[in-house]
């Protein structure tokens, strides 16, 4: 954000991402806090924080295919699945460092993505939802029957470790989680202001006029669900090291619905949108389950089963809120906050 009478004089920086100091000293101040969290906040908090940058790296992958490319995919929780077994395998029982199965498990989601989508990207709208539905279906299967992932039953992959430091407790394993959510939001930030970002709006808004262009579809599209594969896929790795389990019951189509909810929520299309969408679902969760003995107290009614399933209701709930109220979502009322501080003092049509 800027105050109102500062402007950019070149183009160069007009497109960056970083434009002023004060920018930059809120940036290296974040990054900065986010690195001292675990010297002093409590061990619940800590793990809060790491799940929800697990799950922003899901949903910026998803925000790619589907807020950008306009490709609806309920398949990512199947992709976690693929990275986080393939980084279990790889480093339980070849012996591979994790921190070369990290990449490998999000390029080995992407493959399997590449595989099921190939098929499926030939159509669109809501014939390509039910295929993604039917991809995380298979995968899903082919995970519980493979003699390699353990069954039914899952593996226990061992913790990260660089030498004799072991990540082994959650508080180390924050700043792995961390550092990767920062890439790659980083990564995913440049990659939607680039000429393929762009290519990949184009066949969102209008795939016909995209194609009169010189546009190949289906390049494009395979290449946008490869990418969004590949963050699920290193959101699996992560997860199944952090958690030191993998198993396929921590993947389901629940999962996918939610994450199509935070798209929504926190406003399709936008890098920033990714981050708001999922930290105001989470912080939802945390106030469903400290809210719901109160709420059985007050309305007995309801019963202990419907105050368990109370943050389902709430998502509901809020989910068509926002799309009766504010289907662009959070990254909208953002952005208007924005305006309203760079043309404040003065107020839009005044003379």
């Amino acid at each position: 954000m800027r105050a109102s009478g500062i402007f950019d004089k070149t183009y160069q920086k007009d497109i960056a991402i970083v434009r002023s100091w004060q920018h930059w000293m809120l940036l290296l101040g974040t990054i900065a806090f986010l690195f001292t969290i675990p010297l002093f906040a409590s061990y619940y908090f800590i793990n809060l924080l790491s799940n929800i940058f697990v799950t922003v790296i899901v949903v910026l992958g998803l925000q790619i295919v589907t807020g950008y490319a306009g490709q609806i995919s309920f398949g990512q929780p199947a992709f976690m699945a693929v990275g986080a077994f393939c980084s279990a395998v790889l480093t339980l029982k070849f012996g591979f460092s994790f921190w070369l199965a990290l990449p490998l498990s999000g390029i080995a989601a992407g493959v399997v993505g590449i595989i099921g989508g190939a098929p499926s990207l030939r159509i669109k709208g809501f014939y390509l939802a039910m295929a993604t539905i039917a991809i995380f279906y298979v995968t899903m299967w082919v995970i519980t029957h493979l003699k390699i992932t353990g069954l039914a039953q899952g593996l226990s992959p061992p913790p990260p470790k660089i030498g004799n430091f072991v990540f082994d407790t959650d508080e180390r394993m924050y700043y792995i989680i961390m550092i990767a959510t920062l890439i790659l939001t980083f990564f995913a930030r440049n990659l939607v202001r680039s000429r393929m970002g762009r290519i990949f709006v184009a066949i969102r808004d209008n795939d016909l006029a995209a194609e009169v262009m010189g546009i190949n579809l289906y390049y494009y599209k395979l290449l946008a669900f490869f990418i969004s594969c590949f963050y699920a896929g290193i959101a699996g790795s992560l997860l199944g090291h952090w958690y030191m389990l993998v198993n396929a019951e921590q993947f389901t189509l629940l999962h996918a619905l939610t994450y199509i909810g935070m798209i929504i929520i926190g406003g399709l299309g936008s890098i920033p949108g990714a981050y708001f969408g999922v930290i105001f679902l989470k912080l939802l969760d945390e106030l469903m389950l400290f809210s719901s003995p109160f709420l059985v107290d007050m309305f007995p009614w309801l019963g202990m089963g419907s105050a368990a399933s109370l943050s389902l209701m709430a998502f509901g709930l809020v989910l068509i809120l926002f799309l009766i109220y504010e289907p662009r979502g959070l990254a909208r009322r953002w952005e208007i906050f924005k305006t309203s501080y760079r043309l404040y003092p003065f107020r839009y049509g005044e003379q």
